[in-house]
C-alpha cells in the first residue's frame, strides 16, 4: 500500500517533468522533496539515454516494488 503511494508520487513526479514550470508549482517542490532523495542515487549510476531519456525512474520503481515484495515475503514467512 504504502509502496504503491509512493510509486504513483514518483509517476507523478516525472509527468510534471513534460510541463513547463511544473516542477516549481507547490506540488511539484513537495513532490520533489519526497521523490528525489531516492531518484539520485539511481540517476547517479544510469545516464541519460541519448542525453535526454532519463529511465532512472523506471528502474527506481522496479526496486521498490522488488524491495516491498521482499519484505512481505519475509513477513508472511514469520506471521
Amino acid at each position: 500500500m504504502i509502496e504503491q503511494i509512493y510509486t504513483f508520487m514518483i509517476i507523478g513526479y516525472v509527468l510534471l517533468s513534460w510541463l513547463p514550470n511544473a516542477r516549481e508549482s507547490f506540488i511539484g517542490e513537495w513532490l520533489g522533496k519526497l521523490v528525489e532523495p531516492y531518484l539520485s542515487p539511481f540517476r547517479r549510476f544510469i545516464p541519460p539515454i541519448g542525453g535526454m531519456l532519463d529511465i532512472s525512474p523506471i528502474v527506481a520503481i522496479f526496486a521498490l516494488q522488488f524491495v516491498a515484495y521482499g519484505i512481505i515475503a519475509v513477513i508472511d514467512v514469520f506471521v
